[in-house]
């Protein structure tokens, strides 16, 4: 834990928050959105800009497309920091390793290879050694939060979107975790913030979720969630990553509810089974498995009060350079009528400011 916040010391554009003192910066804050553009000019990573200057936005998301050299992804971080001195962004991305990473050998970073062959070609000690390589060439880019590692159990060889891509580290528990154990270490000697993913498994799915509605209720096994237990309890875990994942034994009423709008799987066996009081953030809430059954306004309103404390949007579907506004606008006029979600919009950024203040 020395060596993390001596680290962290170091990086110079992670500031110590200021205290919000409106509903609205606090709801800002729990709001993170992909952008069009690939350099500090262009309009839509201006627009970004803007919005964390003006407290709208929490932090943002980078995808392959806005990454055309190291350079330009440097001057933008650069700019998004400048935009939002007082209380730093979350400017993220997916570095995995393997076919999910959006630092590639085009722009000239070393990749390295996907979890299931670092398992298997490395000791969790070799692999720490391999994750503290790619964390610092990340961290040295100006990103602050890496959306990794994958705690899904490769228990379905024939999974669409773990499986397939090698993103799990074993079909064990115990190994999985030991090895998300030496990511998160790699991650924060490096400076980072880490997330496991994908909250509460999605290793034994059968289907993606980026595509459509994803039922586990056959699938699934509680052993998928021993990882995060596990480092739940080691003290590790920065943020947990909750996937759109259907259990029809959790459900609520009659409601087809996905995980991450779900309150019994976030506030009740994340938070409650589990004991994770951190910060919970949700995936990308724009995938068909959300957007081919909710409204952005349902969307919005049920993952607050369900537990969620940030709200991820890739603002690929339809982008829309209004969309933190759009977000944000659900926010305060549901808390405008009910203080209760006011309340949770007050916890969630408790939690947010309570991270961001490690990260220095």
């Amino acid at each position: 834990m020395l060596r993390f916040i001596i680290v962290l010391c170091t990086l110079p554009w992670l500031t110590v928050p200021a205290s919000a003192t409106t509903l609205a910066e606090m709801a800002g804050q729990m709001i993170i959105v992909g952008f069009e553009g690939d350099g500090p000019k262009d309009a839509g990573v201006r627009a970004v800009a803007s919005d964390l200057a003006a407290g709208r936005l929490g932090g943002v998301m980078y995808l392959k497309k806005n990454v055309t050299s190291l350079e330009t992804v440097r001057e933008m971080n650069t700019l998004f920091r400048e935009a939002a001195p007082d209380l730093a962004p979350f400017i993220t991305l997916d570095q995995e390793g393997g076919a999910v990473e959006r630092l590639t050998r085009d722009v000239g970073f070393a990749e390295i290879p996907n979890a299931a062959t670092v398992a298997a070609r490395n000791t969790p000690e070799q692999a720490e050694t391999l994750y503290l390589r790619m964390a610092w060439g990340v961290a040295e880019q100006g990103f602050s939060v890496n959306f990794g590692p994958v705690a899904d159990l490769n228990s379905n060889p024939e999974n669409q979107i773990i499986a397939r891509f090698g993103r799990a580290f074993s079909d064990d528990a115990e190994l999985v975790t030991a090895y998300d154990a030496a990511f998160i270490r790699a991650h924060h000697a490096a400076g980072l913030v880490t997330a496991l993913k994908h909250f509460p498994g999605h290793g034994s799915s059968t289907a993606d979720s980026h595509e459509g509605f994803v039922d586990i209720t056959r699938s699934w096994d509680p052993a998928e969630l021993e990882p995060y237990r596990a480092l739940i309890d080691q003290g590790l875990v920065d943020m947990v990553m909750v996937g759109h994942l259907y259990h029809a034994d959790y459900a609520e009423g009659d409601a087809q509810t996905p995980s991450s709008l779900s309150r019994r799987w976030i506030d009740g066996v994340l938070r409650g089974e589990l004991g994770f009081d951190g910060v919970v953030i949700s995936d990308d809430l724009e995938m068909g498995a959300i957007r081919d059954h909710f409204s952005l306004q349902d969307t919005v309103v049920m993952a607050v009060r369900a537990g969620m404390d940030i709200l991820l949007f890739s603002n690929t579907a339809d982008y829309r350079p209004g969309l933190a506004q759009e977000v944000l606008n659900i926010l305060l006029a549901e808390a405008a009528s009910d203080p209760t979600f006011a309340a949770r919009i007050a916890q969630s950024y408790d939690r947010i400011v309570a991270l961001k203040a490690r990260m220095h």
